[in-house]
């Protein structure tokens, strides 16, 4: 089971009636499979997802694409930031209980993604007693809730100490069930002894329910070939993107401890430290994008040694 995650992705409050309990969400669940990223065999350097045209094969820059929805075959509706954003729900920070179901009514396709659903300030009582009262009565909190201006059907189910909160698919986006491909009831109905015989080994093979008993076997072989792989170095070095090179090396080459011991040393290693400080300095010139120019300030402080000996250089 992956660790619990205590990174706050909503704040809001669960609202029914005249009650009002503020309350965070957390997420219930993590992508543990490994990441592919896409690299150039000739030249191991990394490749990006570019918008290419796909009738001349040219790359569209960002500022030429726009949005539309198609109407019918090969015709599209053109609708601009202006109108998609007149149609996005008004968040309201807010998980609006307007019915309360049987949670068993509730069918598994409309399931889609769970959140963790937690008290804070002063909701702890009103919490609580949500809980209790669903647990007692079976029922589970039919609400809407807009998330990351997208809006959502929602199910408030008590689980183990606290609520859960399920994200549902909406009615539309379920498929009726294929009874065209199902066996003929008459014909292939199975027996009173069949079934007993059934039931017997179901019985005979229950068992509790344990989740960790089962685990994702292509991602543990996935793990353990990068691993191997690793361990017997067959590991390639990404090359860098432009601009990143100047950046990179001064990582490497520079020891802020070093040099912090050298200042205090003598005189004469200060003088020296400064006199290497013009070919540091590189990374942070006015050739360099303000992209990477960013980036480069975030590396270890190694890196950004090469930034703060600079003002000493200019007021001496």
């Amino acid at each position: 089971m992956a660790t619990a995650s205590t990174r706050t992705v909503w704040k809001g409050a669960i609202s029914f009636g005249l009650v009002h309990i503020p309350v965070a969400l957390y997420t219930a669940t993590a992508e543990t499979r490994p990441k592919f990223n896409l690299i150039d065999k000739s030249s191991m350097s990394p490749v990006g997802n570019k918008q290419v045209n796909k009738t001349t094969g040219e790359a569209v820059q960002r500022e030429e694409l726009v949005k539309g929805i198609e109407v019918d075959d090969g015709q599209f509706v053109v609708l601009s930031k202006e109108e998609i954003r007149s149609a996005l729900p008004k968040s309201t920070q807010t998980i609006e209980i307007e019915a309360f179901v049987d949670a068993d009514a509730i069918p598994p396709t409309y399931y889609q993604k769970p959140y963790y659903v937690a008290p804070v300030n002063k909701g702890q009582k009103a919490y609580l007693l949500l809980r209790d009262t669903l647990r007692k009565t079976g029922k589970a909190g039919l609400a809407r809730v807009v998330i990351s201006t997208k809006q959502h059907l929602a199910a408030l189910v008590p689980f183990k100490d606290g609520l859960a909160l399920n994200l549902l698919r909406w009615a539309d986006e379920i498929r009726d069930f294929p009874a065209s491909v199902m066996p003929d009831a008459g014909t292939a109905a199975p027996t009173d002894k069949e079934l007993r015989m059934a039931e017997q080994l179901v019985n005979d093979m229950a068992d509790a329910w344990s989740p960790d008993l089962f685990h994702d076997e292509f991602k543990e072989k996935l793990n353990e070939l990068v691993q191997a792989k690793a361990r017997a170095g067959d590991v390639a070095t990404l090359q860098p993107l432009p601009g990143e090179e100047v950046a990179q090396t001064s990582a490497e080459v520079i020891d802020l401890t070093e040099l912090l011991k050298r200042s205090l040393k003598t005189p004469a290693a200060a003088k020296s430290a400064a006199a290497a400080r013009p070919v540091r300095s590189a990374a942070a010139n006015d050739e360099t994008p303000p992209a990477k120019r960013a980036a480069a300030s975030k590396t270890p402080s190694k890196a950004r040694a090469t930034v703060k000996p600079s003002p000493r250089r200019k007021s001496a």
